[in-house]
């Protein structure tokens, strides 16, 4: 998503009239922000579906052992699969199959949300939520808005995020109360940090799109990925912030 040349001053839009790059860059975010919205909206539609839907539920579980069965699995692990797919085939991929892809991702990762909406209370899932659409709210503004280059401020969260996955993956043997706890502190901050990163570097891309030169499928991708991008950052807020202050169901 970083592979542009500087954005020229401006592109010729129909009618004859210049429009400038940050005109550019509101449209294209608007883009990425309605898609990120699309996808949030309907992983919240299949958690509450399976989550109020015993029926459903029987599907991935498995009645004998009360654990996941087969398919219970694939759907736990299907979203990475799809986030690589995205990733590493994203030139190979045209605009409407990557956009059916991140909505089966965003589908597919709502029915896995329902068990943790099984785990804590309403009360605490919704507080969570609203803490973390506050955070992601108010960093991407910042990042916006900020005039300060975030490349080496992303780099390092970059690290502390690889950093963060390799913890997460220790203490699943560990079992460490503890590590996790400061796993979650580590990872809101980490997570809001990059909102803030994300969103000025799709600012920039979005300055860099001339929609002469860039076909209008490519410029889609991006925000697709864009959307994507931004989808992770808040998820990741919301589910950390869940780890620290929700409520668990008696």
């Amino acid at each position: 998503m970083d592979n542009y040349n500087q954005p020229s001053q401006y592109y010729q839009a129909p009618g004859g009239q210049k429009a400038m790059p940050q005109a550019i860059a509101r449209n294209f975010l608007a883009n990425v922000f309605m898609w990120m919205f699309v996808g949030l909206g309907l992983s919240a539609v299949f958690a509450l579906l399976f989550m109020n839907n015993a029926n459903l539920l029987l599907y991935l579980v498995d009645l004998e052992t009360g654990k996941l069965n087969i398919l219970g699995w694939v759907t736990m692990f299907a979203p990475l699969g799809f986030v690589l797919l995205m990733s590493f085939a994203f030139n190979r991929l045209s605009a409407p199959v990557i956009t059916l892809l991140f909505l089966l991702y965003s589908a597919i990762n709502g029915i896995s949300f329902s068990f943790i909406l099984l785990t804590y209370t309403a009360n605490s899932v919704i507080g969570c939520f609203a803490s973390a659409a506050a955070m992601f709210g108010i960093m991407a503004v910042m990042g916006y808005t900020t005039k300060k280059d975030l490349t080496s401020f992303g780099r390092l969260l970059t690290m502390a995020l690889i950093g963060i996955v390799v913890a997460m993956l220790i203490n699943i043997f560990l079992k460490s109360d503890t590590m996790g706890y400061v796993i979650s502190i580590i990872g809101v901050m980490v997570f809001t940090g990059l909102t803030a990163y994300d969103v000025q570097k799709l600012k920039r891309i979005g300055e860099g799109v001339e929609f002469e030169g860039t076909p209008q499928s490519q410029t889609k991708k991006l925000a697709i990925m864009g959307a994507l991008t931004l989808y992770l950052d808040f998820i990741n807020i919301f589910l950390f912030l869940l780890r620290l202050f929700g409520g668990r169901r008696e």
